[in-house]
């Protein structure tokens, strides 16, 4: 037996619980691991108060993150024993995620735990620290450097947000956070950010073209925001788009693009290749001092997990939210 946050939807209505199921429940899987942490990620919170149409099948047991240790393998790549960690591939939507005890998955999705790191380390960068340095390698290959301006970055209060921002100024960019919380300006500028903007002068609708300003950015935000960063990023600049917090939407126009030569960079972190996974995680063990994962991380239990998912959504959590199968 182990234990899960199992989400059902019997009838019209999600039922969510903390429970214990047998072992053979578990889904088909090569590779079969003993969770030792995983983390509550925005997407993950969607899923458990069914905000949003995150889970495609039920049950559903949801995580989007996880880092263990192998417990059987019928795969060549892995053997009992070894650590292991997991983000996307679409498993807390389709296929039965992190929060729980116990998970088995296909190999292919997995990769080697980075040494620098721990499992709780591990997750506490998870998708988020992952996704942020996923994006900073876009506007790296787009020839973005520190010397060509300011790059902002937007949801600077979330996960991703608050990763973002110490890669890029552990790399040396001139950061400019923009957050709709202005009491957390002190966390931010710890962080690294240079200056702190209120998320207001962003949301609404703005010009087509603005005053230049962002060499580049990186946009958890998506819609107006998206919009309005485009619109002030200076000639030549890139932009990371790897977030919707304020909707799918993106009414923008063409000027940035054809006018100024933006780009706009897609950022997807669920379906990524293993060589960049392997590539990114490598670069986050380089760039990320422990010191900065305690700084933008708390630890909570597998208990706390559902209660966490609201307030998660009301963005009253800072950073990110590790949870740990042994808390």
């Amino acid at each position: 037996m182990f234990k899960a946050i199992l989400i059902d939807k019997p009838d019209d209505t999600q039922r969510v619980a903390l429970t214990e199921l047998e072992e053979a429940r578990l889904p088909d899987g090569d590779v079969t691991v003993r969770v030792d942490c995983s983390t509550l990620n925005y997407k993950d919170a969607l899923a458990i108060t069914g905000r949003g149409p995150v889970v495609r099948q039920f049950p559903m047991v949801p995580g989007i993150d996880l880092a263990g240790i192998v417990e059987h393998s019928a795969s060549d790549a892995y053997a009992p024993g070894d650590a292991v960690l997991l983000n996307g591939w679409g498993v807390g939507e389709m296929h039965w995620g992190g929060l729980a005890e116990k998970a088995r998955l296909d190999a292919r999705w997995l990769i080697p735990r980075p040494s620098a790191f721990g499992a709780r380390q591990c997750m506490a960068i998870g998708t988020a620290g992952y996704t942020a340095m996923l994006s900073v390698m876009a506007l790296e290959r787009q020839g973005v450097a520190p010397e060509h301006g300011e790059v902002l970055v937007t949801g600077a209060g979330g996960g991703v947000g608050g990763y973002a921002i110490a890669l890029l100024a552990r790399l040396g960019y001139s950061v400019v956070a923009s957050t709709g919380r202005p009491e957390e300006a002190d966390y931010l500028e710890g962080l690294g950010a240079r200056e702190v903007i209120d998320r207001r002068t962003l949301a609404e609708p703005g010009r087509p073209l603005a005053k230049e300003r962002w060499a580049g950015a990186i946009d958890s935000v998506g819609s107006h925001t998206l919009a309005n960063v485009l619109a002030a990023t200076r000639y030549g600049g890139t932009v990371a788009a790897c977030g919707l917090a304020q909707g799918m939407d993106l009414p923008a126009s063409v000027a940035p693009f054809i006018l100024r030569g933006v780009t706009l960079a897609g950022i997807d972190s669920v379906m990524r290749p293993y060589a960049d996974r392997v590539e990114a995680w490598r670069r986050l063990g380089e760039l990320l001092a422990p010191e900065q994962l305690d700084a933008i991380t708390r630890t909570i239990g597998l208990d706390e997990a559902i209660d966490q998912a609201e307030a998660l959504l009301a963005g009253r959590v800072r950073g990110r939210l590790v949870v740990d199968m042994a808390r």
